[in-house]
């Protein structure tokens, strides 16, 4: 059993950046930083980015897995300390507060920042991990990746039927030639003014009653094939970029229980534009605490500002 100042769960932007606070304001953080056997990968959801190109810093962009190594060696050089396991309980029922890890070790803390964040919901196919991980045109954050040149001018498709899918559909018709949206209902989920974006725009046009049962292509994507939901009819669609837009989860289960959360799983945030959670001395950062911006420049921003927040509520007694 470790006995510690403040602990930091988890290892993508925010947990680094609140690391490296901690760190110089002499906290002497121990990260437990996930493991790759359970949701919570080590380095975050960057880690199947290969190009990030909207990280201020990088002018000619930067790997999405070389700049989570660079965030944790700069972490660990101002004496951050790394566990790679996986936090099965958080108890805060007294002080310190107490952890339990993958491995049955028990870790002690006067602070915690949960940085855990959220995974993308993918379909579930084969094809469409592969091309995720190996940048061969199928992602989860049109953000992210829609400027990527080799998704200009050509014909994108939108999975989903919410906000998020309508969002990320406006936003590629900046760069595409056509955005397909596919939906397996005959209307739309997302809010009645986002629906009507949609609806407007030129670029954008509809696969109703549609679902994806396969992606198509060698090192990149030039296809995907479609089933009709009512008939069970199939066909393919050729496509440049399958943007994947079905939502996120966030690695909180945990913490059910235990700090209060959101309906659909985020950590709740009493004081907007804070990172106290509902438990004094819990802090939370990044996308587990975030349901609408969900970026790495914006996580890593959250986690500056838990670390600051865990070092003067430490120095006030805790």
């Amino acid at each position: 059993m470790s006995k510690e100042t403040i602990v930091i769960i988890g290892s993508g932007p925010a947990a680094w950046t609140a690391a490296v606070y901690a760190a110089r304001a002499e906290l002497h953080p121990f990260v437990i930083e996930g493991s790759f056997h359970r949701t919570m990968v080590p380095g975050g959801q960057l880690m199947f980015t290969t190009e990030v190109e909207n990280y201020p810093g990088f002018k000619d962009g930067v790997d999405g897995q070389t700049l989570m190594l660079d965030m944790k060696a700069q972490a660990v050089r101002f004496g951050t300390r790394v566990l790679t396991e996986d936090v099965l309980k958080l108890d805060v029922q007294q002080r310190p507060f107490r952890m339990t890890t993958t491995s049955g070790a028990e870790v002690l803390a006067d602070a915690v920042i949960v940085a855990t964040g959220a995974n993308a919901k993918w379909i579930g196919l084969p094809n469409e991990q592969r091309l995720a991980q190996s940048g061969g045109g199928v992602s989860a954050c049109a953000v992210c990746d829609g400027a990527l040149p080799h998704f200009r001018g050509k014909t994108l498709a939108v999975v989903g039927g919410g906000d998020t899918a309508v969002e990320d559909a406006l936003y590629l018709t900046k760069f595409a030639k056509e955005v397909v949206i596919v939906h397996r209902r005959d209307e739309l989920r997302a809010s009645k003014v986002m629906a009507e974006r949609a609806h407007a725009s030129e670029k954008i046009r509809f696969e109703w009653h549609q679902v994806v049962t396969d992606v198509h292509g060698g090192d990149v994507i030039t296809g995907i094939r479609l089933k009709d939901v009512r008939s069970g009819a199939e066909r393919d669609l050729e496509v440049s970029g399958l943007f994947v837009a079905i939502g996120h989860e966030p690695n909180t289960a945990f913490l059910k229980g235990v700090i209060d959360l959101k309906e659909n799983g985020y950590v709740r945030m009493p004081i907007s534009w804070r990172t106290q959670t509902s438990v004094p001395g819990v802090f939370a950062a990044g996308d587990v605490m975030d349901d609408y911006y969900r970026q790495a420049v914006t996580a890593a921003g959250t986690g500056c500002m838990a670390a600051l927040e865990a070092e003067r509520w430490l120095s006030h007694g805790g």
